[in-house]
């Protein structure tokens, strides 16, 4: 239960009251506007963003009006004047966050057509806005709801604060959002972990694909040049995503063409010659508006703090929107990702009992000829279709296709478990990846019992095929000295002729899914919502390990997913909720009977209190949230019951480990001047049950942080430093570890602050320095799990990046 004491309420109302006579002020004076020419409906929803402010007026007083292009410092009020001069409509203030325009010539409208533009964003694009929050995400149910209205702890990332603060890859994206936790396993591998439990799948406009159990794999750091924003809901997602971890859904949402040209090129540079281009154009592409097209270009060669390791990508994306009839449209596109690392595998090696070696921080332990090589292409279409009555059929496909070559080494102690002599292990090895996501489902509002509804139901399959041929050599060198290496000291080994091929994997996933989800209003205070998800899941897997060869296949089927969840209205601004969220992932293990074990089955369980100001420019949240995974593999203790089958081993789905803690965040516009995005966690996970009866109550995975906060804001200078923009972040997160019976390796508690500043010297060109890291704080962004992984990577030292960029 959450008390909150009465000071703290006067306290809150003063700071609402500063807050609010702040925005007072901002509105009166001058600010940049940028408004292509437009329909006049349209232009009203810009300029309500740009300036902050509510418009209200009736839907028929903007039909079939334009609106002309406005560039330059203008008050809000003398924007909309500009905007409705020769159209005969009549400006009216209400207040100084509010106008109404009216029918100049005394013509009655009725309340039903009132429309209410506002700096609130409502349909879910975020581009343009300058917001830190959005008006609407489908992200936890396939319904648009907003994230009051939405019974689950969820974090959006704007366009503008992913420009804010330069998040140019998922792994910046996944850094910065509160509760989420990225590791990375080496220079080019990383995995994302939310609630004590690894994200193992990714989501492209709502539709999954699986990534790899230990690195993000099939997709690498994805750039977020080709994205608008990306959605995270913590907790257990199975209703969108079928099967799956109990951790977190990532949504990447794509930018879409707009109706108005707008072209945009920018430049950076930074620490360690790094240096990036982009180019992002979109608009119409006929006379009528009813064809769009966008492409996006990138292009960056980025040196490393650390010796030798750099990075080469090149980004293209398109997309085209084509209005097929009024109601109907299609939307296809396409994208192609091309990084070539020169990194090797893992990261730096910890003495044998797990102390620090104290190495710098540019320290590469591998060669000039090492490679870690991506490629990554996708490609998507959207058919929708919208009847008269509200309702819409969405029909939706992506594929995935992903390729890694890679050449690498890593250091360790292994097979040294009681002395700090250092082997040098070779890998080699490339994979294929294929993933297929399709969805068809109609939505839309019933009425029953004189209330208002939502419903969805849809179809829905994946499937995945991967193939991987690789080596890997456990003491390729041994006995290597770590302080006097030579990047060059040994020239690239023949593979063909020297290094056969030691491994081979492939693994082939089919997933059939049939889902409902419905939105009911019970009464005008309490919503509920309930869904449920009926899975059939196929595997088949097969491995060759030298002279080791196995086959695997097992089904899962009606595999039922559910999902409620109870909000209840305390007034216009603030909402407690209840939820239960569920989702299973399949396991390749034998019981003693011969049969497949159960799926791990996660449980989330969440209560918390919801809030928005400002119509929804702001969003307030704090949650309890408990996750329960039950039926984790465990060895049967007794193995002469497995004999008769033939198996190695046979286990029992008797594991259970536990997650919970707190969310608090909030996000969005303080006032129209002032964005603010942060967010505190706290998660504790400890095993529940274990065949090991020791581990039961002790923590589960120490090398994730208990407490995580994580903070940015920036602020718009009043008044003639208005083209001037101030930001700051901070991170913080507490003391991480690993230990053994021989060894202790820890990362103490850290924090790291950036800051940031813009100035916009006209209303086309914006510049932008951000300094990250500005106390050069010296960390370990990951340790590594045992002395002999030899992956414990450095954060990046103090560094700095300039932008331009240019809009047409």
């Amino acid at each position: 239960m959450v008390h909150i004491r009465p000071a703290r309420i006067r306290l809150g109302a003063i700071a609402a009251g500063l807050c609010l006579a702040f925005a007072a002020h901002a509105q009166t004076a001058a600010r940049p506007i940028d408004l292509p020419a437009a329909p006049l409906e349209r232009s009203l929803n810009t300029l309500a963003r740009q300036a902050g402010v509510q418009i209200l007026f009736a839907a028929p007083l903007a039909a079939g009006r334009s609106a002309p292009a406005l560039k330059g410092d203008y008050t809000a009020q003398q924007a909309l004047e500009r905007l409705l001069a020769g159209t005969g409509l009549v400006l009216r203030r209400a207040d100084e966050r509010t106008f109404r325009i009216e029918d100049g010539a005394g013509k009655e409208t009725t309340l039903s057509a009132v429309t209410v533009s506002a700096s609130a964003n409502r349909s879910g694009t975020t581009e343009g806005t300058g917001s830190y929050t959005t008006g609407v995400t489908s992200a936890a149910t396939r319904m648009n709801l907003s994230i009051r209205e939405t019974p689950q702890s969820i974090s959006v990332m704007t366009r503008q604060r992913i420009e804010d603060q330069k998040m140019n890859t998922l792994n910046d994206v996944v850094k910065n959002t509160p509760g989420l936790t990225m590791q990375e396993l080496g220079a080019g591998r990383q995995r994302y972990l939310s609630r004590g439990t690894l994200v193992d799948n990714l989501m492209y406009d709502g539709l999954p694909i699986t990534i790899g159990g230990s690195a993000v794999e099939p997709t690498g750091a994805n750039d977020m040049a080709i994205y608008d924003h990306v959605e995270i809901v913590r907790g257990a997602t199975g209703i969108m995503q079928g099967a799956g971890n109990p951790s977190a859904s990532i949504n990447l949402v794509r930018k879409k063409p707009t109706a108005t040209s707008q072209v945009s090129v920018s430049t950076s540079a930074g620490s360690w010659d790094r240096y990036r281009a982009e180019l992002d154009a979109s608009g119409p592409l006929n006379d009528a508006g009813s064809l769009r097209g966008r492409v996006v270009a990138a292009y960056q060669n980025h040196q490393s703090f650390q010796d030798v390791v750099q990075n080469e990508r090149s980004l293209f994306y398109g997309v085209f929107d084509a209005d097929i009839t009024d109601s109907t449209t299609l939307t296809f596109g396409a994208s192609r990702q091309k990084d070539n690392n020169g990194n090797g595998y893992g990261g730096i090696p910890v003495a044998a009992d797990g102390s620090d070696l104290h190495l710098p921080r540019s320290t590469f332990l591998g060669y000039d000829w090492e490679f870690w090589d991506r490629l990554n292409e996708t490609a998507f279409v959207n058919l929708e279709h919208h009847f008269d009555n509200g309702w819409k059929l969405n029909l939706k496909a992506n594929k995935v296709w992903s390729k890694l070559d890679q050449t690498s080494t890593l250091i360790s102690n292994y097979g040294y478990t009681s002395s700090d002599i250092f082997n040098q292990e070779f890998l080699s090895g490339s994979y294929k990846n294929r993933q297929g996501s399709y969805d068809f489902y109609a939505s839309g509002p019933f009425n029953l019992l004189n209330q208002n509804h939502e419903l969805v139901f849809g179809l829905s399959k994946r499937d995945e095929a991967y193939s991987y041929r690789g080596i890997g050599i456990l003491a390729w060198l041994t006995n290597v000295n770590l302080g006097a290496w030579d990047h060059s000291s040994m020239t690239k080994p023949n593979l063909s002729s020297s290094l056969p091929t030691h491994q081979h994997q492939t693994t082939d996933i089919e997933q059939k899914s049939a889902y409902v989800t419905t939105r009911l209003k019970l009464s005008e205070p309490i919503t509920l919502i309930l869904g449920g998800r009926l899975d059939w899941y196929e595997h088949e897997s097969s491995l060759a390990y030298g002279s080791y060869v196995t086959n695997s296949a097992y089904k899962v089927t009606r595999n039922l997913t559910k999902y409620a969840g109870l909000i209840y209205d305390l007034n216009d601004k603030y909402s407690v909720y209840a939820s239960y969220t569920d989702i299973f992932k399949p396991q390749d293990y034998i019981s003693a009977s011969g049969s497949l074990i159960d799926p791990v089955l996660g449980k989330n369980y969440e209560v918390g209190l919801k809030s928005e100001y400002f119509d929804g420019l702001l969003n307030a949240s704090v949650s309890l949230f408990r996750m329960n995974q039950e039926n984790r593999a465990t060895r049967l203790q007794d193995q002469t019951q497995c004999a008769t089958f033939g198996f190695l081993t046979c286990y029992e789905a008797a594991g259970k480990v536990r997650s919970q803690g707190i969310d608090l965040e909030i996000q969005g516009a303080l006032t129209p001047s002032w964005q603010i995005g942060a967010g505190y966690t706290y998660t504790k996970t400890k095993y529940i049950k274990d065949v090991n009866k020791s581990n039961e109550g002790q923590p589960f995975d120490t090398d994730l942080p208990k407490h995580l906060l994580k903070l940015t804001t920036t602020y718009t200078l009043p008044d003639e430093f208005q083209r001037w923009r101030v930001g700051a972040s901070l991170y913080r997160q507490s003391k991480i570890y690993n230990k053994g019976s021989t060894y202790h390796i820890e990362q103490k508690s850290y924090n790291l602050v950036d800051i940031m500043l813009s100035y916009s010297p006209t209303n086309h060109i914006d510049t932008q320095l951000n300094f990250n890291n500005i106390f050069d704080k010296r960390y370990y962004q990951t340790i590594t799990s045992l002395p002999s992984a030899g992956q414990s990577v450095y954060g990046a030292p103090r560094n700095i990046m300039l932008n331009v960029k240019y809009k047409f």
